[in-house]
């Protein structure tokens, strides 16, 4: 349907509907979490909030989006038969396969991570897997970075499997779900990382994240200009779902003002502004790591029904 205008309630024709935006936005989130929190273990350590909760983040997110998913499918125990049956034929096999894999080991690293906090609590099990993921953390941080970015981009491939769909039928979409759920999983640890340290101790780790996130968010805006542009060369169809997308309706207004705007441009003000001085104001943080996850989450809502609405 190629009606230009009006709210998104007027389109019957949508099968993916805010589940799916949702699920595609937890599970890069907590890829990109299980990639920060390795790039902060090297570079600070495992004794300081920010690596915590980038750990923390990344099974919380990835079980909730799956429990989503289950659940959107309806019929909730035909989920056991993708299980079941493999295709290796199908992006959504091989994305359950990486999530078997994934999920698991993402629970065991963060055990590890809080394991002071575990030793505490006199659970025998929680003791084991927390010695285990001690033993194993270098391997386990090696997995949890490649299968990291790969769950990661299978967000995107998931959707670009799509070749009747001329916004999601490109090889730039699953690089821009890789990119943007580091940027949201960079804004996500600085959240609660800052909320946490009230003292102020580990403003380095802030300051990282902030480039971190400033970075991304440059790399995010280049691939959605590469999206479109490729789209746009790819087909007549593919220049029309283009237009249409970027046309002023509910849609485009969701794409400049909450994307662009609030999700990109307002974040680079703030990263500039901050990084200028160490004793950086907390409030600025908060805002900005709250608008660079909005920003990410409507651009999956976006991608999501613009594919379908605009084919």
């Amino acid at each position: 349907m190629n009606n230009m205008s009006g709210s998104l309630a007027q389109y019957s024709e949508i099968y993916w509907g805010w589940p799916i935006a949702v699920y595609l936005f937890l599970a890069g989130l907590s890829a990109g979490a299980s990639i920060v929190a390795v790039l902060i273990s090297k570079k600070y350590g495992k004794e300081n909030y920010y690596f915590k909760a980038a750990a923390l983040i990344a099974p919380l997110a990835i079980v909730l989006g799956l429990a989503l998913l289950v659940l959107d499918l309806g019929k909730p125990l035909s989920f056991y038969w993708i299980l079941l049956l493999y295709n290796f034929d199908s992006v959504m096999s091989i994305g359950v396969a990486l999530l078997l894999v994934y999920t698991p080991f993402s629970v065991i690293y963060a055990v590890g991570a809080f394991k002071n906090e575990i030793t505490m609590l006199k659970i025998s099990l929680f003791d084991v897997i927390s010695n285990l993921a001690s033993k194993l953390s270098s391997l386990l941080e090696i997995l949890l970075f490649i299968l990291g970015i790969g769950v990661g981009a299978y967000t995107g491939f998931l959707l670009s499997a799509a070749h009747k769909i001329a916004l999601w039928n490109t090889s730039a979409l699953p690089v821009l779900f890789l990119v943007s759920g580091l940027s949201c999983a960079g804004a996500f640890t600085l959240l609660v990382g800052v909320l946490k340290d009230k003292a102020k101790r580990q403003n380095d780790i802030a300051h990282y994240l902030l480039k971190f996130d400033f970075f991304a968010i440059i790399a995010e805006f280049l691939l959605i200009v590469a999206l479109f542009m490729v789209v746009k060369g790819a087909s007549t169809s593919g220049a029309e779902s283009v237009v249409n997308a970027l046309s002023v309706n509910s849609l485009g207004l969701m794409f400049y003002i909450g994307v662009i705007g609030f999700g990109m441009a307002l974040p680079i003000i703030l990263d500039l502004s901050v990084l200028k001085v160490h004793d950086f104001k907390r409030e600025f943080a908060v805002i900005n790591a709250l608008f660079v996850i909005c920003g990410v989450f409507l651009l999956r809502c976006y991608i999501v029904y613009a594919g379908q609405i605009f084919i």
